[in-house]
C-alpha cells in the first residue's frame, strides 16, 4: 500500500467528520451565501482547526467568492483546499541534512511516540546512506533505554547509552564525542518525556541544548517536537510551552490513524509558524513520511 493510501485510511475518522459534515451542508444549501460560510466555519472549528485559523480561512474564502464571483459548491471546496494548503506551506518543511554533522533533538511529553519516531527517522536517514548515532538521553525510565536500543538495532544505527539516573546531558556529551570520532553524519538525541508544566524537566532540556551548542557550534541543528494528534487542541498548548524553552523548528505528527482531530495540524502550523516535517501512520518502521500538504488536505477532504 502506498503512503498516500495509508494516510487516507489513517485519516478516515477525520475525513468522515470534516468532509462528511461539509457534504451535508452543501447538499442543504442551494446558494453560496453568508449562512453557508457560517456553517463551514463552524465545521472547521469543530474539526479542531481552532477559532483563529478557521475564521481566517473563511475570511479568505469570502473574499475570493466575491472577487471571483463564485457560485458553484465545488469551486468553494477547491478554494477551501487551496487556503488550507497555503497555511501548511507557509514555512519550509524539509529536514536539512545537507550540512555535516546534523544534530536532531527530539522532544515531547510522555506517550506521544518519541522513541518510535526516532527509530523511523533513523531508518529513513540510514537508507539515504548516512551514518547515524542515537543518544539514549531519556535516563529517567529504565525501559526507555531498552526501547530506544531496540529501534536503533532495527535501523542499524549506533547507540550511546548509560545507566538509569545518569545526567541526560552527559549522555549527549558522550554521543557527540563518538560522532566526532566516527565522523558520523547525524546524531539523533532521545529525551525524557516531560510534562510541559514541569520546570525542572524543561531546564534539563535546556541543559542538553547548551551542551550541543557548545560542543558542536557549527553543526546543523534540528529540534523536532513530537505531537500526538489524538490530543487535539491540547497539542497547541504543548507547542507553545516547548517553544519557550527550546527553539523548535519542526513537528512530528503521530497517531493520526486513531483520531477525528486531524484538523488540529492546520491550526498548530498557522498559529506557531512551525512546519510539520514528518507524519506517522502505522506501527511499522517504514510508516513515517515527509509531510506533504497536498496529500494531507486531499486525505481529510
Amino acid at each position: 500500500m502506498g503512503f498516500f493510501n495509508k494516510l487516507k485510511n489513517g485519516l478516515e475518522k477525520t475525513r468522515d467528520s470534516m468532509a462528511g459534515k461539509m457534504n451535508n451542508v452543501f447538499s442543504t444549501f442551494r446558494k453560496v451565501d453568508e449562512e453557508l460560510l457560517d456553517e463551514l466555519e463552524e465545521i472547521l472549528i469543530m474539526s479542531d482547526i481552532g477559532v483563529e485559523t478557521s475564521t481566517e480561512i473563511i475570511d479568505k474564502l469570502r473574499d475570493r467568492i466575491k472577487k471571483e464571483k463564485i457560485s458553484d459548491e465545488n469551486e468553494v471546496k477547491n478554494i477551501l483546499k487551496e487556503e488550507m494548503k497555503k497555511i501548511l506551506d507557509e514555512t519550509p518543511n524539509n529536514l536539512d541534512l545537507s550540512k555535516k554533522p546534523t544534530v536532531i533533538l527530539v522532544v515531547g511529553v510522555n506517550g506521544v511516540g518519541k522513541t518510535t519516531s526516532i527509530g523511523k527517522i533513523a531508518n529513513r536517514i540510514k537508507k539515504e546512506g548516512k551514518n547515524v548515532i542515537v543518544a539514549a538521553a531519556d535516563t529517567f525510565r529504565a525501559a526507555a533505554v531498552e526501547q530506544i536500543e531496540i529501534w536503533a538495532k532495527r535501523s542499524n544505527s549506533k547507540i550511546i547509552k548509560k545507566e538509569e539516573g545518569t545526567d541526560p546531558a552527559s549522555v549527549v556529551y558522550d554521543a557527540i564525542q563518538e560522532l566526532k570520532r566516527d565522523n558520523a553524519d547525524v546524531l539523533i538525541c532521545d529525551t525524557a518525556g516531560r510534562l510541559h508544566n514541569k520546570k525542572y524537566l524543561m531546564d534539563e532540556l535546556l541543559k542538553i541544548k547548551k551542551v550541543i551548542d557548545k560542543e558542536l557550534p557549527d553543526a546543523n541543528k534540528e529540534v523536532l517536537l513530537v505531537l500526538d494528534a489524538t490530543t487535539g487542541q491540547n497539542a497547541i498548548s504543548q507547542v507553545k510551552a516547548f517553544k519557550e524553552t527550546v527553539d523548535i523548528n519542526g513537528l512530528i505528527l503521530t497517531k493520526l490513524d486513531g483520531t477525528a482531530k486531524g484538523g488540529v495540524v492546520i491550526g498548530i502550523v498557522h498559529e506557531n509558524k512551525i512546519p510539520v516535517k514528518f507524519i506517522g501512520v502505522g506501527e511499522q518502521i517504514d510508516d513515517m513520511e515527509i509531510f506533504n500538504s497536498d496529500e494531507f488536505v486531499d486525505a481529510i477532504l
